[in-house]
């Protein structure tokens, strides 16, 4: 019996969308594996647990030995480079499962699979557990003699790196508790979340929609249709409260847990930690953001509500689209081609990496019952590729989520040699990729429109995109900051978080936006409070850092597109100072900060201008 390729019951073909789309692309994970039912993945689950034991047998409690000898280089980094070997063969897996997953979060078959993979991936994985903390506990001294080996050398950033986490490594029983016990503790929350938010239902003008389609309308030209989707998912959102609610609590509770017995100093410590990023550096972010409100977000709001002619805007009007302004679906073939133009004239060699994406069936985009709300790019493992999942419904934003997420692609493909243990790169980095694709997709966009009402539709598009990405994330920031605080004194009450979230949205956004009834439960939908706790402010650190980073591309000469793909080659094998040291950039500046935002003020301004000329 040949092995069976699940698709999502609902063909995408048989899904409502918008007019004028033309064919969207589904991915083939057969790059992966053939099917939840091939043969191969039995085969490679197998092997992991084999090669797991063997690995634990070779090696368990000898590093210290090893790295004694004179040959402790040599015998490290085969160590090393078996291990490595291994992390690929459990990612493509796990990839895989995850992937599968996605494109149909209520469909048991999937969600079965999912979970006995990731069981099976977690038991396997209980035997390397051990080497990070025994490669931890060597001496500082014999770590460097035998990084001299050129063999050893090789892997010298992601043994510093993973020796930064010393400090809050546990004794191994303990280590090995808290990953087993992940199936049925923080990673089944994740999916219980995930599963809750796609089988909602909102009903809108008599129709029952899921969330993106839904979210969608909050862009749509009619007031009413907007008003109707947002009252639509205040109701269903508070209607499901009380998982929601749950759901948060206890992961919340679950990391002050994992933080106390590790040592963590703050909340969002362990995150600033993975990041490779200075607590200090972060906090001078957010202060530098949060004085920004009002000469970005306050101002801009107070402008797009006087477009459209009132004092105050609804929280269903913050991304509504200008009134007068063609609003027609952006085709997928058009979106493809004005994503791969601007990236091709930076640097043909992101063109051509990123319509490898687009020609080997590496994007999953359209909208379907049950699947993952929103959009990433999946690095997967180096020996295989990134794949893009999204829910294409031909708004600009779309397009400019197309361009972000192929940034994150591209960059995956150009660090994938440096193998599965320094490809990674951190949050704050790999959101600067993303967020550069964007710009230049703008910039090519604004150059080529010369009329004077659709110049002003893109550049508040942009600003919008900006607003949400610095101001909003480090709302959520500072959101997750006061439940996680709180949360140590005790629960937090649905009431208690919708409190917290009118507060710091109402702070972020300003005066001429009106958060209706309602609106105090649109924080039980947002994915990354769950999934990665304090992730957000790598969206706002990787906005202005490419902000900076595009004033000096637009200044510089001969040379800038061929640092700037050495920097994304580097993955994780390089801190962020001296990523950014070529460019004469350094975060450890307030200016830097200053900027970045400063670019986004800048956008304002020409905003203002077109509206003194009209």
């Amino acid at each position: 019996m040949p092995p069976t390729v699940l698709r999502a019951p609902v063909r995408a073909a048989a899904i409502k969308r918008p007019a004028g789309l033309g064919p969207l692309p589904e991915w083939n994970l057969a790059d992966l594996y053939p099917g939840i039912d091939a043969p191969e993945v039995k085969r490679d689950l197998d092997r992991a647990d084999a090669e797991c034991a063997a690995f634990a047998e070779a090696y368990k409690g000898k590093l210290a030995t090893m790295a004694a000898s004179a040959e402790a280089g040599h015998a490290l980094a085969e160590a090393i480079k078996r291990y490595e070997g291994i992390d690929d063969l459990l990612g493509r897996l796990i990839s895989f499962a995850s992937l599968v997953y996605s494109e149909n979060t209520t469909d048991p078959a999937r969600t079965k699979f999912y979970g006995d993979v990731q069981e099976r991936i977690t038991a396997a994985s209980s035997h390397l557990l051990f080497f990070t903390l025994e490669l931890n506990r060597i001496d500082d001294a014999l770590i460097d003699r035998a990084t001299a080996e050129p063999a050893l050398g090789h892997y010298r950033p992601w043994i510093e790196d993973t020796r930064k986490e010393k400090p809050y490594q546990l004794e191994d029983r303990v280590e090995l508790l808290f990953h087993e016990k992940s199936v049925t503790s923080w990673t089944s929350w994740n999916r219980l979340f995930d599963e809750t938010i796609a089988g909602l239902r909102f009903s809108v003008d008599g129709k029952e929609l899921t969330i993106e389609p839904t979210l969608n309308l909050l862009q749509d030209p009619s007031e009413a249709k907007r008003k109707a989707a947002a009252q639509a998912l205040a109701t269903t959102f508070k209607a499901n409260l009380r998982p929601f609610t749950l759901i948060l609590n206890t992961l919340s509770k679950d990391k002050e847990i994992s933080d106390r017995w590790r040592g963590f100093p703050d909340v969002a410590s362990a995150r600033h930690l993975s990041n490779r990023v200075e607590p200090e550096i972060v906090e001078a972010l957010v202060k530098a953001v949060e004085a920004a409100f009002p000469r970005i977000s306050h101002r801009y709001y107070a402008l797009k509500a006087k477009w459209f002619g009132k004092k105050r805007l609804a929280h269903w009007d913050r991304n509504a689209p200008l009134p007068q302004v063609d609003t027609r679906p952006i085709p997928w073939d058009e979106a493809r081609e004005r994503v791969l133009s601007a990236y091709g004239a930076f640097a043909p060699e992101m063109a051509e990496i990123a319509a490898r994406f687009f020609a080997r069936n590496w994007i999953d985009a359209p909208v379907r019952p049950g699947k993952a709300p929103g959009a990433f790019s999946h690095p997967t493992v180096p020996s295989a590729h990134p794949y893009v999942l999204l829910n294409y419904q031909g708004k600009p934003r779309d397009l400019m989520t197309l361009a972000h997420e192929l940034g994150h692609g591209v960059h995956q493909v150009l660090a994938a040699p440096n193998g599965p243990l320094m490809a990674p790169t951190p949050l704050t980095l790999a959101e600067t990729a993303s967020v550069f694709g964007e710009m230049l997709t703008f910039k090519r966009l604004l150059a080529d429109t010369t009329d004077r009402k659709a110049r002003k539709a893109l550049l508040a598009g942009k600003v919008e995109d900006m607003i949400n990405t610095v101001v909003r994330q480090i709302a959520f920031y500072t959101f997750e900051r006061r439940v996680h605080l709180e949360r140590k004194n005790g629960e937090l009450t649905a009431q208690r978080l919708g409190e917290i979230w009118l507060s710091v949205q109402g702070t972020s956004l300003g005066p001429a936006i009106e958060l209706k009834p309602g609106y105090e439960a649109f924080w039980t939908y947002i994915p990354h409070f769950i999934h990665s706790p304090f992730y957000v402010y790598a969206y706002a650190f990787g906005d202005c850092l490419v902000n900076s980073l595009y004033a000096v591309y637009e200044k510089a000469e001969a040379g800038f597109a061929e640092r700037y793909l050495q920097m994304l080659a580097a993955g994780g094998t390089k801190h962020h100072a001296e990523l950014l040291k070529p460019f004469g950039l350094d975060a450890r500046e307030p200016a830097f900060w200053q900027g970045g935002l400063s670019v986004i003020a800048g956008l304002i301004d020409q905003l203002e201008e077109l509206e003194k000329a009209a």
